[in-house]
């Protein structure tokens, strides 16, 4: 009998490459591991095959990258140049409810959301993310929602629409 830790390390190269990163990314969001503890597991397994990708993984995870689509937002679009330093699933209490915010810049109040293809495309999870929105403009906070198709097939778009609407925020009002 092995840890989750250690058998999710182990396991790595003997999955097919395009399916490592889910058992990975569930685990961790499940809390039935941290990415410290696969670090560690990771350290015991200096050899391990396609190690630059584990390591990847578990430095997107603990900046807060909590699936394939944050992942991939976070390293084609929402960084580099112009792009602030956001702060991903932040927790965030409005009345009595707490919301995880994927990608916030702080100093414009502006959350972006990145929606799945599954999840999102169900009427009911529309009228909780409607609903959801609406509660966070009553803090002043803009939600911006960007769809998987969107995001995967026009990254540069996604990208000019981000800053232009960061620069919109962050401009002074005018009189």
């Amino acid at each position: 009998m092995t840890r989750l830790d250690q058998t999710l390390v182990d396991s790595w190269p003997l999955l097919p490459y395009a399916e490592r990163r889910a058992p990975v990314i569930h685990a961790v969001n499940e809390r039935l591991t941290t990415a410290e503890r696969l670090w560690r597991a990771l350290a015991g397994v200096p050899r391990l095959p396609d190690r630059p990708a584990l390591r990847t993984l578990l430095t997107r995870i603990e900046e807060g990258c909590r699936s394939p689509l944050d992942i991939w937002g976070h390293e084609r679009v929402f960084t580099g140049p112009g792009m602030p330093a956001f702060r991903r699933q932040v927790r965030v209490g409005v009345g009595r409810r707490t919301m995880y915010l994927d990608l916030l810049a702080e100093r414009e109040r502006v959350n972006i959301e990145l929606d799945g293809a599954t999840t999102h495309g169900d009427p009911r999870q529309r009228e909780i993310d409607l609903r959801r929105d609406a509660l966070l403009a009553s803090v002043g906070i803009l939600v911006v929602r960007f769809a998987h198709r969107r995001l995967v097939h026009e990254p540069d778009e996604v990208r000019r629409e981000t800053l232009a609407i960061l620069a919109a925020r962050a401009a002074p009002p005018r009189p």
